[in-house]
């Protein structure tokens, strides 16, 4: 919940609230916020439990497209691409075969005299 919140952040609401509040409301502020945000938690995780329970294991395929989209949230595209170029390929899942690499025609070196061939569709 306070990933992004550095402590300068939190120096700053203490200061605002001593200003605000003043020093003898601010100590009786915090502990109520701090017990606010225990509850809402435990409530968050009863409610998390109690849907678990009652879907069973379509609850874990529920979870997954949002660990996708919290997987987005992270996304590098300097790293996507990085894997994408250098990783083995993956099996394609789009019903389609993955195409078969060609074979390079086996070449030979060229015999004394004999030119090398032509070919007009490439140059």
């Amino acid at each position: 919940m306070f990933d992004s919140i550095g402590w300068v952040e939190i120096l700053i609401i203490v200061v605002a609230g001593l200003f605000v509040l003043g020093p003898e409301r601010l100590p009786s502020a915090a502990a109520w916020l701090g017990k606010t945000v225990r509850q809402v938690r435990e409530y968050a995780t009863g409610a998390r439990e109690q849907l678990k329970q009652e879907m069973g294991p379509e609850f874990e395929q529920l979870r997954k497209p949002l660990e996708d989209l919290r997987e987005l949230r992270n996304f590098d595209p300097k790293r996507a691409v990085t894997k994408h170029l250098f990783d083995d390929p993956e099996p394609k899942s789009n019903g389609y075969p993955t195409p078969a690499t060609p074979s390079a025609p086996e070449q030979r070196p060229l015999a004394p005299g004999e030119r090398p061939p032509y070919d007009p569709d490439a140059t």
